[in-house]
């Protein structure tokens, strides 16, 4: 975009920069009886619209070609911050399910303790079966309640 900016400017200082006067880059201004400027020789004259059009048409891919590092560069960031918080995610999971195994570990030695005063001493205490809830991970260890459907909820 710089580049081009500084050709437009080129183009259009070329007036300001003779006085005034239509001429550009290798042309030689000769009065004649008239008064008016005549060119000899090679003249240039300012590009049209159309020049410029095309010039940044040009230069629009690398735009788009930088624009998409970036985006790609931010997605690329944004994946290494998702992953690495997954990671932890999963390191906590972990830390947690083994504790969950420690805990019901501890538990069921506990009720073993339990079971043996019990025979010993002759009382008598309930000791409730511990389900292992990672024995069945898809299933809920509380009960839930079931959400009733009527005939008319499908009818809107």
């Amino acid at each position: 975009m710089q580049r081009m900016a500084d050709v437009e400017r080129s183009y259009t200082g070329d007036a300001e920069e003779t006085g005034g006067r239509k001429g550009g880059v290798g042309e030689a201004h000769v009065r004649g009886s008239t008064g008016s400027a005549r060119a000899t020789g090679t003249s240039t004259r300012k590009p049209s619209s159309s020049f410029f059009l095309a010039l940044r048409k040009a230069q629009k891919p690398k735009g788009s070609m930088w624009r998409l590092q970036g985006a790609n560069k931010k997605l690329v960031e944004n994946i290494k911050v998702k992953e690495e918080a997954c990671a932890e995610t999963k390191s906590a999971n972990n830390i947690l399910r083994a504790q969950t195994m420690e805990l019901t570990e501890r538990l069921c030695f506990l009720n073993s303790i339990l079971e043996i005063a019990e025979e010993v001493r002759g009382f008598s205490v309930e000791i409730p079966d511990i389900p292992d809830p990672l024995l069945k991970p898809w299933q809920i260890p509380h009960s839930t309640q079931p959400i009733m459907a009527t005939a008319n909820m499908f009818l809107r």
